[in-house]
């Protein structure tokens, strides 16, 4: 059990918190205690043993009677716990500020979402420079085995992949939690994108099919996550334009939707952050790889076949 939790429990019952404020002001015997708290003594001095367990108060016998102290350096302890909490959660860029920023963006996408269509020709632009030569980023952008380390939110992980670089090959995508480690089925499950009911531990599926497929110039695919009952939310037409540049790649990519439902607004209001967030991992994912390129002997190994299938 951590340190912090006997007084977290003991500071939680609202009668012995009155009795913490009170000694706060002054020690004082059981008999005024009960008194100002309204309470009968015998209840009054079980919550003081039970304080005084929790090693936030101690007492001593004087005369007929035994006074109780608070003692403020348990509270002090668990404020400065109770304030790094704080700061972890509050810190600039962490996980909260993104919580906080799609909360905004749901609220608003759902407000909008009034039909229909109501979504469609949204498009959202993204831009990354890469260290990695076209080759190598076209690598990233359509083997499976490189594909499942970036493309998913920060809390997220691919869980199941199908991907077929032609045009007409199929993708299949399914997600699960990140820190959800477990296995479950494949992406051929009917269950519904976003579906969170304890059945179910997956937390997105697509499935989509690639339209142009040119190595190291462009690659262009449709997909559409599934809601709950498996039907379409929308359709993401997204386009990757790789240009080499002396430093690597510039690549381009446009995100325009299309088919959009009443129930796509929750996905919509999270593209622009879940996907730039897919893309800073395949910037890292290719700068990591032409490092090692370039730091050892090259060498190659394609991965072969789909994910999590034989």
């Amino acid at each position: 059990m951590d340190d912090a939790d006997p007084l977290l429990i003991a500071l939680a019952d609202p009668a012995r918190w009155r009795l913490v404020r009170l000694l706060a002001e002054r020690p004082r015997p059981v008999g005024v205690l009960a008194q100002l708290a309204e309470a009968r003594q015998p209840q009054t001095t079980k919550h003081l043993q039970t304080l005084e367990r929790a090693g936030v108060v101690t007492s001593q016998r004087s005369g007929q009677r035994r006074v109780y102290a608070l003692r403020p350096g348990p509270l002090r302890d668990l404020a400065a716990v109770l304030g790094r909490l704080a700061d972890t959660a509050d810190r600039a860029g962490g996980s909260r500020e993104t919580y906080d920023r799609y909360g905004l963006s749901l609220a608003s996408e759902r407000l909008a979402a009034e039909g229909p269509g109501w979504a469609d020709e949204r498009s959202f632009r993204f831009h990354r420079s890469l260290a990695g030569d076209p080759g190598t980023v076209w690598r990233h952008l359509t083997e499976t085995g490189l594909l499942t380390h970036w493309w998913a939110p920060d809390d997220l992980r691919v869980s199941d992949l199908v991907f077929e670089p032609r045009p007409g090959g199929r993708i299949l995508l399914e997600y699960r939690d990140a820190e959800d480690t477990g296995d479950f089925g494949g992406a051929e499950d009917t269950r519904g994108f976003g579906d969170t009911g304890d059945s179910d531990p997956v937390a997105g599926r697509g499935e989509g099919v690639v339209d142009v497929a040119r190595p190291g110039e462009r690659l262009a695919y449709r997909l559409s996550p599934r809601l709950p009952d498996g039907s379409a939310a929308f359709t993401a037409r997204v386009d990757f334009d790789l240009r080499p540049t002396d430093a690597g790649t510039d690549l381009d990519v446009r995100y325009l939707i299309a088919d959009s439902t009443v129930e796509s607004a929750d996905f919509v209001a999270g593209i622009e952050i879940g996907f730039g967030q897919c893309l800073d991992k395949l910037t890292a994912a290719v700068g990591t790889a032409h490092d090692a390129t370039h730091d050892t002997p090259h060498t190659s190994a394609r991965t072969e076949g789909k994910q999590g299938r034989p």
